[in-house]
């Protein structure tokens, strides 16, 4: 009899304790951040907000894309916390955001926020041209986009696989925009993106393989964001330098917005806001290099590599990107890669 007793209040223990932990609004945010910024975030919220539970899933921008839409008629996801604006331009078509206007909606520029309020701007991301130190410095690694198809470089190019990464998509859909500007037709960057995959020795699968590649022994070279190969520079030690392409680079607007139609949205605009606040943007300059989007940061809240980035914003049609990347993509995907060696 005793032994049932001590059977059923163990059973109660854990019923309250299940109980208890439901009892926490959850929160559930959908990612490309990495690990480390997210944990930070939760952590920091969760302390403010201790009746919330933050989840997070942390995926490629365009998985968390096809994801959101494959989920729009039950939403699990609450907030979409980065990704760059093309793909937030295609969510809003698709109708999958809900609008919401932060108080800071007058400090970001007109061309790095939604005109409808469902999406706003939270960083510009600079992309360069990433390359091993160890085996190549700032003056023999390339440092342009032309340079990239060289004959020199041929297998020596490491690749995040586009079809799911947000940043290469819209690097690769850039060239092609590029060359409608410059000569009215996708021709020349099609011609660019073959010469690429000519000299791309691999497609990672995610960034883990791609950083693993990039750190070999080998004179590797890539295409990926600045504040991500500095951050894994400066946490993980990965022998990881950059240059900014000398005529000009493709700056992305990193993006977040509240999911039309989710379970907690009063919770997720709380998040929305607290990871846009002043104190955190300058959180998230000093300890995870991303550059803010909002004007009104003062200038002695943000770290000097901010203060004293030097490149050149390539002049780019977001719209004509956003609205044409996935046709630029499919195209690359069935008539370029892996055909050009």
């Amino acid at each position: 009899m005793l032994k049932f007793f001590n059977l059923l209040v163990i059973i109660f223990i854990v019923m309250i304790s299940g109980c208890s932990k439901d009892s926490r609004k959850i929160v559930t945010v959908y990612s490309p951040h990495g690990k480390e910024m997210l944990l930070e975030f939760e952590r920091r919220f969760e302390t403010v907000y201790p009746d919330t539970d933050i989840q997070w899933l942390d995926m490629g921008s365009q998985e968390v894309f096809d994801r959101i839409k494959t989920e729009r008629q039950n939403p699990i996801c609450d907030i979409w916390w980065g990704a760059p604006a093309t793909i937030f331009m295609r969510a809003e078509k698709d109708g999958l955001l809900e609008k919401y206007i932060p108080q800071w909606a007058d400090q970001i520029p007109a061309a790095s926020k939604s005109k409808n309020g469902m999406w706003f701007g939270t960083f510009l991301t600079p992309q360069v041209i990433a390359f091993n130190d160890k085996t190549l410095t700032k003056e023999t690694a390339p440092r342009d986009w032309n340079d990239l198809i060289l004959p020199e470089w041929k297998d020596k190019i490491i690749i995040r696989n586009p079809l799911a990464s947000g940043t290469m998509r819209v690097i690769y859909s850039a060239a092609i925009a590029s060359s409608v500007k410059n000569t009215g037709n996708d021709a020349e960057g099609f011609d660019w993106l073959r010469k690429l995959d000519a000299n791309t020795s691999s497609y990672a699968a995610d960034p883990t393989q791609m950083y693993i590649k990039l750190s070999g022994n080998n004179e590797a070279v890539t295409l990926w964001n600045m504040p991500d190969i500095i951050l894994q520079k400066t946490l993980y030690s990965y022998p990881f330098g950059y240059n900014f392409p000398d005529s000009g680079t493709v700056v992305l607007t990193d993006a977040i917005a509240v999911i039309k139609g989710s379970k907690n949205q009063e919770d997720a605009k709380k998040f929305y806001d607290f990871v846009t606040s002043e104190e955190s943007l300058s959180l998230q300059a000093e300890k995870f290099f991303r550059i803010p989007a909002r004007t009104d940061i003062p200038k002695d809240k943000l770290p000097e590599w901010i203060r004293n980035a030097d490149y050149k914003t390539l002049d780019l049609d977001w719209e004509l990107i956003s609205e044409k990347e996935s046709e630029w993509m499919k195209i690359w995907d069935t008539e370029i890669k892996g055909k050009s060696k």
